[in-house]
């Protein structure tokens, strides 16, 4: 079900969304709203629609049915000069120099060439990477090349950043980098989307989200309201093995080691403090938890669709 944000302040704008290819349906019936200025993250295992769905909002290619707006254009491509999009394919022409490959980026998507290669230059030089100017990229590593890219990606100063599975590929140092450069051009005003079948990422970075499996969005809103979809988990540990106080327990309570947990009831953890005092429990630790992004994919795509992501991470 799609959650309204309020405001009505829409970058992107997606309502039944349906796309096949031959006889599979990749999109099935998909509706987004990103609101102006946030960081909204497309999360899913691969094959779920992520990809399709960013193509379909872009006008890469058209819906069979269904509607979409891009920063208020009902045809995407009029807002392409606006929009910058980093596709999952990576490519860069290898004999070209870093500086060229930047500012020809900035040239498709209507930015003065000798402009592009200004911006390219103070790009790199912010990032204490001067000497790649004149580096072909077939010289540069994979990770460094896709800097350039991303680089080339934002030279123009879209208003709209698309960015198709942006980690992949990269270490856990750039991939610091690169969360640390979404945060500073959502703060400079920019509205960022990115796919990722990473949960760490979209609960780090994202205001909102929408959950993709099977060509469906599962979910979409908050990610406070996607946790806020599953109870805090109490963590308790006691003194005394058994007595009175067990009774206060859950039917769903389990043991780990010398620790209980267990979801907490309805009626908050007032009656549940008290049962336990009274019941000479002999309260040792007692932690109350609010789920992560993870518990609450697993409750909204299910277990299936977050083995596939794990294997994913793993390959």
């Amino acid at each position: 079900m799609l959650q309204q944000a309020s405001g009505g302040d829409f970058a992107v704008e997606a309502h039944d969304l349906v796309k096949d290819f031959g006889d599979k349906r990749a999109v099935d019936g998909v509706s987004l709203e990103v609101p102006t200025g946030s960081i909204f993250g497309l999360l899913g295992p691969n094959g779920a629609g992520k990809t399709t769905s960013l193509r379909l909002l872009l006008g890469i290619i058209d819906p069979d049915s269904g509607t979409r707006r891009l920063l208020g254009r009902a045809a995407p491509l009029e807002a392409a000069s606006d929009v910058g999009y980093l596709p999952e394919e990576r490519g860069l022409y290898p004999a070209m120099t870093a500086r060229e490959a930047i500012a020809f980026m900035g040239a498709l998507r209507g930015l003065p060439l000798a402009e592009g290669r200004l911006r390219a230059s103070a790009m790199l030089a912010e990032r204490g990477l001067s000497d790649w100017e004149k580096k072909p990229i077939r010289t540069l590593s994979k990770g460094m090349a896709q800097t350039v890219q991303l680089l080339g990606t934002l030279v123009h100063r879209p208003r709209l950043i698309v960015l198709d599975e942006p980690f992949s590929g990269l270490d856990a140092i750039n991939q610091e980098k690169l969360e640390g450069l979404i945060r500073a051009e959502a703060a400079g005003g920019a509205t960022i989307i990115f796919s990722t079948h990473v949960i760490a990422h979209a609960e780090r970075l994202c205001e909102r989200i929408a959950i993709i499996a099977g060509g469906k969005v599962a979910f979409a809103g908050e990610v406070d309201a996607a946790r806020g979809r599953l109870r805090p988990i109490v963590r308790l540990q006691t003194r005394a093995a058994d007595g009175p106080w067990r009774a206060a327990l859950p039917p769903g309570a389990r043991q780990v080691g010398r620790e209980w947990r267990f979801e907490l009831p309805q009626e908050g953890p007032e009656p549940l403090l008290r049962a336990l005092l009274e019941g000479g429990a002999g309260i040792e630790t007692l932690s109350i938890e609010r789920p992560g992004l993870h518990d609450a994919f697993v409750a909204i795509a299910g277990a299936s669709a977050v083995e596939a992501m794990a294997q994913e991470v793993g390959a």
